[in-house]
């Protein structure tokens, strides 16, 4: 008996929070439970943030979806890789996905634009087209109609 509270637990596990509450319960009803005792998980040390998907639990890096991603590699490419299914690696990978790719095109676009800035003026051309909406042929407008011909004799 704890001789401070007057209680018969110990000084280290202070059974008045809720949460230690619900895992002694869930524990209690676990251990008691009829039936096979389920397996128990083998451990895989990872570093990092990261998430256990699909049926077979397999932990992925947040990290590691991020870098495949701002490489180029399709979602079914990156699905294969940690032998998950497509759609369960975009729901759970969502803006790990979205943040990788949009990584990979602002790396494409400071590539292209250093050199052009280099002088390649095929890459000032493409960039000019693209980027400034400049093209080969003017523009049609009211400006530019054909004036209509009138004969005055």
């Amino acid at each position: 008996m704890n001789k401070e509270e007057g209680t018969d637990q110990p000084n280290d596990l202070n059974l008045n929070t809720p949460n230690q509450d619900l895992r002694l319960a869930v524990q209690e009803h676990v251990n008691n439970k009829p039936g096979p005792k389920p397996k128990e998980a083998s451990t895989i040390t990872i570093q990092g943030e990261g998430k256990v998907i699909g049926r077979d639990k397999t932990p992925i890096l947040s990290a590691d979806v991020f870098k495949l991603a701002a490489i180029g590699c399709k979602d079914i490419e990156i699905a294969d890789w940690f032998g998950v299914d497509g759609n369960t690696l975009r729901y759970n990978f969502n803006v790990e996905l979205l943040k990788g790719r949009l990584t990979l095109s602002q790396s494409l676009r400071r590539k292209q634009i250093e050199v052009a800035m280099g002088g390649n003026p095929t890459m000032l051309i493409f960039l000019g087209k693209n980027l400034l909406g400049q093209s080969d042929s003017p523009l049609a407008t009211q400006e530019a109609a054909i004036l209509p011909w009138e004969d005055s004799e």
